[in-house]
């Protein structure tokens, strides 16, 4: 028995050791929602993919592989790459959001992606896309009428749909049929709102800016602008978005 035992031991203790060494889902999920926090896509990504292997399913899960895939669109300039990861991110969102239809994260995440697919996409997609934007953004905020990121891209959206101007709007209408129904009040009205709810949030400032700015209210967009720049960036397109800002206060 001893020999036996003299060569089954270090089996077991590589085992053993191999097994305390392999990270739990729990390890694996605070990697990366650290990986996340600091901005790193790719990493966030990946282990992101390892948990789902492991929790298949999960429309956490899905919806955290969609975000990532979707925020690594500005890591590349490629548009065939960025369409790529667009397209991968609307399915892992809309696999999310079917399993968990009455979360407001997931319903909403389906409308970032879309606008996202709009970038990279011809003038009919486009007002497709824009449609579905408005569509679940609203179907977030009926889920949760405080969800901030809600009410900034429906926000959003309502400004850069009533910016296309009544000429536009109406060739729209006669190719691609009706767009709904926008206007910059609403768009003020759900930016201000975002930022009542998340004052912290640097894009839902700076974004109310952009609306005041799109409706003529220049010392408004100021104000904005400027409350938005003094908030300390958290997130990936932070620093993005205060470009935009500046680029527009230098402008004006």
């Amino acid at each position: 028995m001893r020999p036996f035992l003299a060569w089954m031991l270090p089996v077991i203790f590589a085992v053993a050791t191999h097994l305390s060494a392999a990270p739990t889902r729990d390890d694996l999920l605070a990697s990366a929602l650290a990986a996340e926090s600091r901005f790193d896509s790719r990493t966030a990504l990946r282990l992101f993919r390892e948990l789902d292997a492991l929790r298949p399913d999960d429309p956490f899960i899905l919806q955290k592989i969609s975000q990532q895939l979707s925020d690594s669109t500005t890591d590349t300039t490629d548009r065939e790459k960025q369409r790529a990861l667009a397209t991968e991110a609307l399915a892992y969102a809309e696999r999310a959001a079917t399993l968990a239809p009455d979360n407001a994260v997931n319903i909403l995440s389906l409308a970032v992606c879309h606008g996202k697919l709009a970038t990279y996409s011809d003038a009919r997609q486009k007002i497709a896309y824009s449609r579905l934007i408005k569509e679940n953004a609203e179907r977030a905020l009926a889920l949760d009428p405080r969800y901030d990121w809600a009410h900034h891209i429906l926000g959003r959206w309502h400004y850069e749909v009533a910016s296309l101007g009544a000429t536009k709007r109406w060739l729209v209408k006669l190719i691609y049929g009706a767009l709904p129904d926008a206007s910059y009040a609403e768009a003020i009205s759900h930016l201000r709102q975002a930022v009542e709810l998340s004052p912290q949030t640097v894009a839902h400032p700076l974004e109310l800016g952009f609306a005041y700015l799109a409706a003529g209210q220049k010392p408004e967009a100021r104000a904005a602008f400027e409350k938005g720049l003094a908030l300390p960036s958290r997130e990936k397109h932070d620093e993005s978005a205060k470009a935009r800002a500046r680029a527009a206060l230098d402008e004006k």
